[in-house]
């Protein structure tokens, strides 16, 4: 897996990055893009590689030379308390970070469900389903009566060099299912990320 993000809070340059738009520019999305294209892929179950196994991925497909993503369903055991330990009211949210992929682990990106696009850095993912990295935006809705709702938030992305899914798509390692917001905010595929070690035969 390859792909390059910016660094954490330069989020309008890390997302140009992450997406691959406007490579090299900090230049915000024009202002009547082309509908995105997003697909989510589902791993197979027999997939050996542990970083994507029992993986669901929402992928961007139009956005640059190869494609990019967000795991969605591999919850991690770090509050999202621990992200901003300055925002003391955040100490008791139960919620969790997710593992978004293995590039670029010090980034941090978030989803967030919206009927409108939200007020800050933000690209649409799919109908109703925005993505960013901006620490701004990101603070603003954390701010709200109920910080969690609609949001989820992810340390790291998944990428994938030229013509690199589609092999893995080819060589049936993913099933392609329709993005949406339902099936990205639904738990119940959730695994714990990393996954619990399985005990040793005599232990």
């Amino acid at each position: 897996m390859a792909a390059g993000v910016g660094r954490r809070g330069a989020s309008r340059v890390a997302l140009c990055a992450l997406l691959g738009a406007l490579a090299g520019s900090g230049a915000a999305p024009a202002a009547n893009p082309e509908p995105l294209t997003a697909i989510l892929i589902v791993a197979r179950a027999e997939l050996p590689d542990p970083t994507f196994a029992h993986s669901v991925v929402l992928v961007l497909n139009n956005l640059g030379a190869a494609p990019a993503g967000i795991i969605i369903n591999h919850p991690t055991g770090i509050p999202v308390a621990e992200l901003f330990p300055q925002e003391k009211r955040l100490a008791q949210l139960p919620d969790k970070v997710y593992f978004g992929g293995p590039v670029e682990l010090s980034s941090v990106w978030f989803l967030v469900r919206a009927v409108q696009p939200p007020d800050g850095d933000a690209v649409k993912a799919c109908a109703g389903v925005y993505l960013s990295g901006s620490r701004d935006l990101l603070l603003k809705l954390l701010a709200r009566a109920q910080p969690m709702a609609g949001l989820r938030i992810f340390v790291g992305h998944s990428g994938w060099g030229p013509g690199q899914l589609e092999a893995e798509i080819a060589r049936g390692d993913w099933k392609l299912e329709h993005a949406e917001a339902q099936g990205i905010f639904d738990r119940k595929f959730e695994r714990a990320w990393p996954a619990p070690q399985e005990p040793k035969d005599g232990t």
